[in-house]
């Protein structure tokens, strides 16, 4: 899952329970969560096999 396929589906169902001052809040986090997996210190991690920790 992408993060725009969770925002997505965490905005949906935010307006489906009717809590729209939710939005905002899940955009925001969303901006957040981008700019920091894009941060220059932050190591992809998606080819990296765990180390069974």
């Amino acid at each position: 899952m992408t993060l725009a396929d969770w925002l997505d589906a965490a905005l949906v169902d935010a307006d489906r329970r009717n809590l729209p001052a939710l939005r905002a809040l899940l955009e925001g986090l969303a901006r957040s969560t981008t700019a920091l997996r894009a941060a220059e210190w932050n190591t992809d991690a998606r080819d990296q096999a765990p180390d069974g920790r």
